[in-house]
Formats: structure tokens, C-alpha cells, sequence
């Protein structure tokens, strides 16, 4: 989901005008008059169907532009527009299969003084030193909270600084959120002290 912008339409709509009438059309102040009317049509029609706001789905948005051709008696255009609709459509598809392959992998890596880890979602109650409170807390919920604050590459003690952070906004959902808030507070402390021992590699 992303902010609304006009300029996008006009951005794709220029491209269909550039695709039928050549390069130069660009310089056209008729082109630019016609891109600019064909927009504020899009958009007029798009505040129409929702005045209060809310969100528009792309295909929506992307229906309305090829209205708006079609309307304008700019046929060859709309189909150019259908092609390049086409095109930035299998272009979604690829990043999404993409983004999909990355989350099913599940790892992202951090930093520790000794070399780099995985953190594997999904883990469990073990991952973040929840054993035992499986049945009075929700450990999946606490480690869902810290992946979405950390990032590929984050140093280990963001990683546990995170962990406590998602575990004491919940104490406000249910109280026993504070026993997890202290376990983690303990592992830091446990880990700071063991962080002056020499590293061992396994």
C-alpha cells in the first residue's frame, strides 16, 4: 500500500502517448495538455466513486485511465496503455513470487562479535527464552513484534533489545507479558556478562 499520486497516471499515460505518436511527441504541448485533462479525469472519477477517501486498488485506478482514453476517442493509445498495463502487471507478479521466495527462506542474519546468525521465525518459545510460558503468553506474537523492527545484518543486541521492547507493549494486553519482559531483561544481562569471555567457535 502506497500514498495516492496523480503524477504516477500521468507518468503512465505520457509513456502509452510516447509508445504510439514516437519520442518526440514528448515536447508536444498538445501532449501534455491531453495527459494533463486525462488525469484530472482519472482522478475526478476515482474521488467520485469514494468522497470521504479510502484506497484505491491499482486495477481500479488502471481501469479508470483506460475509461478515460477510451472517452477521449484515443483508441490507439488505450491499447498501447493495455500493453504497458500488461507489463508493469507481470513486473508485480515477478517481485511478489520473488518477496515470496525470500519469506519462505525465513532467515534473517545478524551480527554477534564472533561472526553473523540466523534468526529463524517461527521458531518457537526457545528462540527467545520462553520455555515454560507457551501456555500463558503467546511467544509467537512477541517474536512477530521484533522481526518487524529489525532488518538483514542487525547487530545481535538490537535483536534482544527488540525482543524486550515487543514484549513490555504487551504487558498492557495481559499482565503475565511482564514475567517474559523480565526473563528477556535477564538473558541481556546473563549475555553482557558471558560477552567478556573469549568467543568459542562450534
Amino acid at each position: 500500500m502506497v500514498g495516492f499520486e496523480p503524477g504516477k497516471i500521468s507518468v503512465a499515460v505520457t509513456k502509452a502517448f510516447l509508445a504510439v505518436e514516437g519520442g518526440q511527441s514528448a515536447a508536444s504541448a498538445r501532449i501534455r495538455e491531453l495527459v494533463a485533462a486525462l488525469t484530472d479525469a482519472v482522478v475526478s472519477a476515482l474521488v467520485r466513486r469514494q468522497p470521504a477517501g479510502g484506497t484505491f486498488h491499482i486495477e481500479d485506478v488502471q481501469d479508470q485511465v483506460e475509461l478515460a482514453l477510451m472517452r477521449s476517442g484515443e483508441h490507439e493509445v488505450a491499447r498501447a496503455y493495455v500493453l504497458y498495463r500488461e507489463k508493469r502487471a507481470e513486473a508485480r507478479a515477478h517481485e511478489a513470487a520473488q518477496k515470496s521466495r525470500r519469506s519462505s527462506r525465513n532467515c534473517i542474519r545478524s551480527k554477534t562479535a564472533c561472526g553473523a546468525r540466523s534468526i529463524w521465525p517461527g521458531s518457537g518459545a526457545d528462540r527467545v527464552g520462553l520455555r515454560g510460558l507457551g501456555e500463558v503468553v503467546d511467544p509467537k506474537l512477541i517474536l512477530a513484534e521484533t522481526l518487524k523492527n529489525i532488518y538483514d545484518g542487525v547487530p545481535a543486541d538490537e535483536v534482544r533489545k527488540s525482543a524486550v521492547l515487543s514484549a513490555r507493549a504487551l504487558i498492557e494486553k495481559d499482565p503475565a507479558y511482564s514475567y517474559v519482559t523480565a526473563r528477556l531483561l535477564l538473558h541481556t544481562i546473563r549475555r553482557k556478562f558471558w560477552a567478556r569471555r573469549p568467543c568459542r567457535r562450534r
